[in-house]
């Protein structure tokens, strides 16, 4: 499977690619449940291998690590999703 840092960066610069509506799916773990947000919304700090900030709708900043990311939607299709951690 692609690293979800590869996808992200790929929906960034491939103009092709990311001419589509993209939504990423996140675990919060305070409301304990996936939070899908607009792409637009992420901002990917240059050099940072471990996390994106979110701009939320309060004008709040948050850092969300890559490993919450758990789903990728392309236009409404999910492209990437996390595999289920097996117990």
């Amino acid at each position: 499977m692609q690293p979800i840092q590869d996808l992200l960066h790929r929906i960034q610069w491939d103009r092709e690619f990311s001419a589509a509506e993209f939504k990423i799916g996140y675990y919060d773990r305070v409301e304990d449940r996936i939070i899908l947000v607009p792409f637009s919304a992420l901002h990917l700090l240059k050099g940072d291998h471990f996390m994106f900030e979110l701009y939320d709708l309060d004008g709040g900043v948050r850092s969300v690590p890559f490993h919450r990311v758990r789903e990728v939607y392309r236009d409404g299709q999910c492209i990437w999703k996390r595999p289920e951690p097996h117990h």
